[in-house]
């Protein structure tokens, strides 16, 4: 059985316990409990605040179904980080120390779950080949589990996400068998999955079993954008992606789509850097040539574009914040800029996946994911349990996005 649920990730700007009472209301049978910097800081809470927050969950249907420890909770800016992953023991230690704080939230509160996810490879992974992620993710892996009692009824869930080491559910399903605990299994999140599974169904399929917990919103395809640095092997794959191509000697980059090539500069390229532009289109079998934009001229400040350039932008690995900073304003000037054809330069919202479906939590029924088959898929395959609704891009319209999820969700559960 299939039983929805809540995130309170998507009702942040309300009091806590009231957040617990509008999905109550509302008739969700579960809510999700997330850190939060602002709502539910793990750092803040004491036992008497917990105590009441039992008290209210006994005053009302909704059960507590899982803890989240908050993906964006320690820098805002740059959230997942430190991960589980970080090469330097002390960032992961914190993180550790982060899901620890949610395993003793759980055991207060009765909650039977508590996820996290594995974190992506940055630019000092890459400045540092000699460090094993993998061997660092079992490692932190084995050392959450450590803060689990032997009489606690609660398993450590990972959840694969677009863009992080842990990116698909074959890749989660093989780091549930590493870890060889029957503590440890995976949290599906259907937006996470859409994204980055190229048979969707039939991956569901196959990872219901070692299933413990669901995330749900909706989706719909996008501009799919790889922002990566340049080097003489790189290849590119038009019929999967476009390129931003970042020229670490002059932080310059190159938009390599075959309608509308674009050159972003600080100053006007030489000859020689023209001949290589010129290459890589060429290497592509781009013909069209060029324009150049200053990149000075482009517009940098707040834009309608925010939320989804955020999530785009972290979910890019391997490259510094300040390169992926860097093309923020690029990014704008392609969503916001018409070319001779009337169209939008980038007209779809962007996205960095393996599908090119934007990793952006609609509300369901907003999207174009199959949530009919999804649902039965899953449950042939023997998942039961909870399916949260997390609407983290939604907190300012959270009736709405309350009301409608329940709505959509409810004829396929």
């Amino acid at each position: 059985m299939i039983k929805l649920s809540y995130s309170t990730f998507g009702l942040t700007n309300l009091d806590f316990l009231r957040a617990i009472e509008v999905v109550d209301t509302a008739g969700y049978p579960g809510v999700e409990f997330s850190f939060h910097r602002d709502q539910f800081n793990p750092f803040n809470l004491t036992d008497e605040y917990l105590d009441a927050i039992r008290r209210k969950l006994d005053s009302l249907e909704v059960t507590a179904a899982c803890m989240s420890t908050a993906s964006h909770f320690f820098t805002p800016q740059r959230p997942h980080e430190p991960s589980l992953i970080t090469p330097d023991l002390a960032g992961r230690k914190r993180r550790m120390d982060l899901v620890g704080r949610g395993v003793y939230v759980a055991r207060r509160l009765g909650i039977p779950l508590v996820s996290f996810g594995s974190g992506f490879i940055r630019d000092e992974h890459v400045g540092n080949p000699s460090v094993n992620p993998r061997e660092l993710l079992v490692d932190s892996v084995c050392q959450c589990l450590k803060s689990l009692r032997d009489d606690d009824d609660i398993t450590l869930l990972i959840e694969p996400e677009p863009g992080m080491y842990i990116e698909t559910l074959e890749q989660g399903m093989s780091l549930v068998e590493e870890v060889g605990s029957p503590r440890f299994q995976l949290h599906l999140d259907l937006n996470h999955n859409y994204c980055s599974e190229t048979n969707y169904l039939e991956a569901l399929g196959k990872a219901a079993p070692h299933a413990k917990f669901l995330h749900v919103s909706d989706s719909q395809e996008g501009y799919n954008l790889k922002l990566v640095k340049m080097r003489d092997d790189l290849k590119m794959d038009l019929n999967f992606a476009r390129y931003l191509i970042y020229f670490p000697e002059t932080a310059e980059y190159l938009l390599v789509d075959p309608d509308h090539p674009i050159y972003f500069y600080d100053a006007m390229p030489d000859v020689k850097q023209k001949k290589r532009i010129e290459s890589i289109l060429g290497s592509v079998k781009i013909t069209t040539p060029p324009a150049f934009v200053d990149y000075n001229s482009l517009y940098a400040g707040q834009s309608p574009f925010e939320s989804e350039i955020f999530v785009y932008l972290i979910s890019v690995p391997g490259l510094t914040y300040d390169v992926l900073e860097r093309a923020r304003p690029i990014i704008i000037y392609l969503r916001s800029t018409k070319g001779a054809d009337g169209k939008f330069l980038m007209d779809k919202m962007v996205a960095n996946t393996l599908t090119g479906i934007v990793h952006f939590h609609e509300i369901p029924g907003e999207g174009t994911m199959d949530f009919a088959a999804t649902f039965k898929t899953l449950k042939e395959n023997g998942f039961s349990g909870y399916a949260s609704v997390e609407l983290y891009h939604h907190v300012a319209s959270w009736e709405k996005a309350l009301a409608d999820s329940y709505k959509h969700l409810s004829q396929f559960v």
